[in-house]
């Protein structure tokens, strides 16, 4: 607790020392002070802030736990003239991001067919370290999945024009540059597309067994009893790949550009720099490429319900509500001390978030006055099937 300062019952601040930067700031209560030492949580918070170029706080979201370099739940947003960029920042599984859907199917309906939808399910969409998925693609075709992200596999028929209007920059990272990525990691990457992964990572079918927000579900089309499929999974092999390829480079460009660190895991390099850039651009191609793939497996989820249930996809009106990355870093606008600035923002098993009838929520959302509702009220229940 004595490293810690109350702001008030859900916002702590880690003093900045003489060595940080900036000071850090928990989002948390009294009943998670502990967790956060067993975590070392404020050591990882208080090394972030040592980073050239940090702007305004190290910040640690209310799931924070430990991770490579930055905590999970952390983020921190670096100056482009001054800051640097940290694989350790946004993670090995490059966009793990996580993704619902609606149908038009009630919990009633569906109950006695839960079982073969899961077989189905995992039939048509691997599971596993290593598994390799149905779609088969050349080198020169993945290299327009690193480019395009989802609206690659929208061109192709998995999944619809709309949805893109539906994801996290549209499903596509525009700075991304395949050449910036090693032969090793396209190649993990090829037969991936469409496929799950192991650790935490799942595809759930769900219902929505209470509403406390009416506002919210109404606006977001949701109603009781109805079916919702969740997915969370990232870039794969690929993603991985990269990261590991440009922690070995960040390493020696930490020490080549004189950046001194408390913990090498958060080795990084001057946006500025060419390596700096090349991580960026490397980045941008992986995040495309999950993308990708969680738009494939929704299009394989559709084809399990439709198969399994002997319906018509009008019937079953899948509809993505949201895809939204938590491991990724970002260029940015920010107000900082009065004045709008691009920032480079990473977030790590963190999500961006933003105020009421902001411009990139979809527009179908705006249409309904979003400032009516009492945030208080929280959010949709879920309950796993």
């Amino acid at each position: 607790m004595s490293e810690l300062i109350k702001i008030n019952k859900y916002k702590w601040e880690v003093p900045k020392d003489e060595n940080m930067r900036v000071s850090g700031i928990i989002f948390t209560d009294e009943n998670f002070i502990n967790h956060l030492h067993e975590e070392k949580v404020i050591e990882q918070v208080k090394n972030v802030a040592h980073l050239p170029g940090i702007v305004n706080h190290s910040m640690a979201m209310p799931d924070v736990h430990w991770g490579y370099g930055f905590p999970i739940g952390g983020v921190a947003a670096t100056s482009i003239e001054t800051g640097v960029i940290s694989p350790g920042g946004v993670g090995y599984d490059i966009n793990c991001g996580v993704r619902v859907m609606k149908t038009a199917l009630d919990y009633k309906s569906i109950k006695s067919s839960i079982p073969e939808l899961i077989n189905k399910i995992f039939s048509n969409i691997p599971s596993g370290v290593g598994g390799e998925g149905k779609l088969r693609i050349n080198k020169k075709e993945e290299e327009k999945v690193l480019i395009e992200g989802a609206k690659w596999a929208v061109e192709r028929g998995y999944g619809h024009l709309d949805d893109l209007n539906f994801i996290e920059e549209n499903g596509m990272m525009k700075n991304a540059d395949p050449d910036k990525i090693s032969e090793h990691a396209k190649e993990r990457g090829l037969a991936q597309i469409g496929t799950l992964g192991a650790g935490n990572h799942f595809i759930e079918i769900q219902y929505v067994e209470e509403i406390y927000d009416t506002l919210c579900a109404a606006t977001l089309g949701i109603n009781l009893n109805q079916i919702m499929i969740m997915v969370h999974t990232g870039s794969r092999g690929l993603g991985y790949q990269v990261c590991d390829d440009y922690i070995r480079v960040m390493q020696k460009a930490s020490i080549k550009q004189g950046i001194s660190l408390p913990d090498r895991q958060l080795c990084c390099a001057y946006l500025s720099s060419k390596e700096g850039q090349d991580y960026l651009k490397a980045m941008s191609c992986a995040a495309n490429y999950a993308w990708a793939n969680r738009q494939c497996i929704m299009h394989w989820v559709e084809e399990s319900f439709i198969e399994v249930l002997n319906i018509s996809p009008r019937d079953l009106n899948l509809k993505l509500i949201y895809d939204v990355s938590h491991n990724i870093a970002k260029m940015e606008d920010h107000i900082v001390d009065g004045e709008n600035v691009q920032l480079c923002v990473h977030r790590k098993g963190a999500t961006r978030a933003f105020a009421p009838m902001d411009s990139r929520i979809p527009e179908e959302y705006r249409k309904i006055c979003w400032t009516a509702h009492e945030p208080k009220k929280g959010f949709t229940k879920y309950k796993l099937l």
